[in-house]
């Protein structure tokens, strides 16, 4: 018998779930579930462009099993891109960190999630422009000194 999954961590639930092609009907569309922990892997590796160690630690696996994760998350969306299928985002193995926060790279200033409805990926705060904690990958032995999240 297989090990039962460990839920992995996300910082939360997006607020756009379902991505289909323009100007075809979503009954003509083959569907690729894409799940909340996969795009959670996505945003790490990708978005934020962390390295995979660090990824694995925000979402408490190993380092392997985040790999796994944003393989299999790679080829779910270049499949739905490249063949035209639609891309739902649902389930999967993960709880919500509660404790986990997004800082401003401009002002400091820090916030719950990116991904909350009406916040975008830019500082919440009314007429600041700041990023929001994009890291941007250093070199070989390269020190980050943005603070984690």
């Amino acid at each position: 018998m297989p090990r039962p999954r460990k839920n992995r961590k996300i910082i939360g639930e997006p607020p756009h779930k379902l991505f289909k092609p323009a100007g075809i009907p979503s009954a003509e569309l083959e569907t690729i579930i894409l799940t909340l922990d996969e795009l959670e892997a996505l945003r790490l590796a990708d978005f934020e462009a962390l390295y995979q160690e660090e990824a694995a630690k925000l979402m408490e696996v190993s380092r392997q099993t985040f790999g796994n994760i944003v393989t299999k998350a790679r080829q779910k969306c270049a499949e739905a891109l490249l063949q035209g299928k639609m891309i739902l985002i649902e389930g999967g193995d993960f709880e919500i960190d509660p404790e986990r926060k997004i800082i401003c790279d401009g002002c400091g200033r820090s916030w719950r999630s990116i991904l909350e409805e009406g916040k975008g990926d830019g500082c919440p705060i009314a007429g600041h422009r700041g990023q929001g904690n994009r890291r941007k990958r250093q070199g070989r032995g390269g020190n980050n000194s943005t603070e984690s999240l």
